[in-house]
């Protein structure tokens, strides 16, 4: 087993109020990666600083840090233009750290980049690093120079792109999309197969690492891989759950979403998100034991408004219960509909309420299609007197 590469983490503190939350979600990034976090240096700023957004001084710091630490990763929380990604890189090997300088973005690619399976998981993260790396490669990124790899550059254009100027890289990209296209027109083809059949569509959203897998899990007894990890899982995966109340439904496990998800992955990822628009229901899974809880769910509804499926309806499910110390029930509206299920997906405790609740959803789905059905029977029939 080869060694983690030692890594610097850097948050400078513009005014976010997560800042704290974000740095340490930055650690469980890095570690998600394979680096080993070998010291965090922290600052306050009123704005970036345009060269190198963290300023002169700090820079001299970061750069102690990384003699001291023999690191080989400096790891920015913040987003980091290209020019300051360069102008770093610069400055901290005139102060003797010779380092490469990562942002979260790059980071979160990285990670996707290890963890896609599918051909189109690995496509999708190829499209999202080439459009990421095409900036920095036109504007002079030294990283491309450095012929090695190692995280920022394991698998993709920083290894073999010394030459590839715009021209090529969007050649690339085109060819990347259209090989997209062609695997979303078969899924488009299996969803209208599966809705002809009137089949329940049900997709499991929810932050990174809230165990939508491990409910997955539970619910299909599938094998999906499941981990305490970041973006554990990233290739959608369907399977067919029997509902007493209902019959058949199509559940889908799906890429967990993050806190400043990068633009570039959602779009990449459009093909692999359809599965949560398209549904018939969401069941937003919420780490209840988590005490940025608030703010991850805000998170994800941000991410499914951006890709069309805010309007989709919802059963929020309070997973880790184990921890909190709560029974398994359920919340209604003033409806009597349920909204909530508190849950283990660890334990199974509370898996017969959420079981309940999805037989409830779909035999209520099924109800209209149904009426619907019959209503287009009748006028056929009158049709043919």
């Amino acid at each position: 087993m080869t060694e983690a590469e030692r890594a610097v983490l850097v948050g400078i503190d513009v005014g976010a109020p997560d800042h704290r939350a974000s740095l340490e979600e930055l650690a469980a990034l890095a570690h998600s990666a394979g680096l080993a976090v070998v010291r965090v240096v922290e600052g306050r700023r009123q704005r970036p600083d345009a060269a190198t957004f963290a300023g002169a001084g700090k820079v001299a710091e970061i750069a102690a840090a990384v003699r001291d630490e023999a690191a080989r990763v400096v790891v920015f929380d913040n987003e980091l233009s290209p020019v300051q990604e360069r102008n770093l890189e610069r400055a901290l090997q005139a102060h003797g750290a010779d380092c490469r300088v990562l942002d979260r973005t790059a980071l979160i690619l990285d990670i996707f980049a290890q963890r896609a399976r599918s051909d189109a998981g690995k496509l999708q993260v190829e499209l999202a690093r080439l459009k990421h790396y095409a900036t920095r490669l036109v504007r002079g990124w030294t990283h491309l120079e450095r012929q090695r790899g190692g995280i920022g550059l394991r698998g993709g254009p920083g290894e073999t792109q010394l030459e590839i100027d715009r021209r090529l890289i969007a050649g690339k990209i085109k060819t990347i999309e259209g090989r997209l296209a062609r695997l979303e027109q078969a899924r488009a083809i299996q969803r209208r197969a599966r809705n002809r059949g009137g089949v329940f569509a049900v997709s499991l959203v929810g932050y990174t690492n809230a165990g939508k897998s491990t409910l997955f899990n539970r619910l299909t007894r599938s094998g999906v891989y499941a981990a305490d990890q970041l973006f554990a899982t990233l290739d959608t995966v369907s399977r067919r759950l029997w509902l007493p109340e209902a019959g058949p439904v199509v559940l889908s496990d799906t890429v967990g979403f993050i806190e400043r998800l990068p633009h570039s992955l959602v779009a990449a990822f459009h093909a692999t998100l359809e599965e949560a628009v398209e549904a018939d229901l969401l069941l937003h899974v919420v780490d209840a034991a988590h005490p940025e809880r608030e703010r991850q769910i805000q998170a994800v509804e941000r991410v499914l408004a951006e890709i069309g499926a805010a309007e989709v309806p919802q059963i929020r499910v309070m997973n880790k219960i184990d921890l909190t110390g709560a029974a398994p029930h359920v919340t209604r509206d003033e409806c009597g509909n349920i909204v909530a299920v508190h849950l283990s997906a660890h334990t199974g405790a509370g898996l017969d309420l959420l079981k309940r609740a999805l037989g409830e959803r779909a035999a209520a789905h099924g109800r209209p299609r149904r009426q619907e059905r019959l209503a287009t029977a009748e006028v056929t029939a009158d049709g043919l007197e």
